[in-house]
């Protein structure tokens, strides 16, 4: 995997954010199991509920797309290292458990984390499928 590459990917989603109200923008990228990348940025919306993350965004359009298993992921944003939101920890803990999770400020500059270390005792499938036993 070539984090720079994914980083990249990211920083140019990011420029596509639709930000009118908080004027943060936020790109995200998406690389699946099977090698293919998935962009997205994050839009808002007047009524500020149906907004959407990046990182939401990118893993939406992989899931519409069949993908299923995310490898790994790279999230920038305006302000030095950018944080998944709680709901987007959920989203990529669904579909990427084992998914290293990647914050940059730069190409260059950047931290890893697992999944487990962003969302510790997690609630995933199989906690539903334990509760049905």
């Amino acid at each position: 995997m070539d984090k720079r590459e994914l980083i990249k990917s990211a920083f140019k989603a990011k420029e596509k954010a639709y930000v009118p109200y908080s004027n943060f923008h936020v790109g995200a990228a998406v690389l699946m199991e099977d090698g293919s990348i998935y962009t997205g940025c994050n839009i808002e919306s007047a009524s500020y509920s149906p907004t959407n993350c990046a990182e939401r965004t990118a893993i939406f359009k992989a899931v519409s797309e069949g993908k299923r298993k995310i490898k790994a992921i790279a999230i920038v944003g305006d302000s030095g290292y950018t944080y998944p939101c709680g709901v987007c920890r959920q989203v990529i803990r669904e579909f990427g458990l084992d998914a290293i999770v990647i914050i940059a400020k730069s190409e260059d500059e950047y931290k890893e984390y697992t999944l487990e270390e962003l969302l510790p005792y997690s609630f995933g499938p199989e906690d539903l499928n334990n509760a049905k036993k």
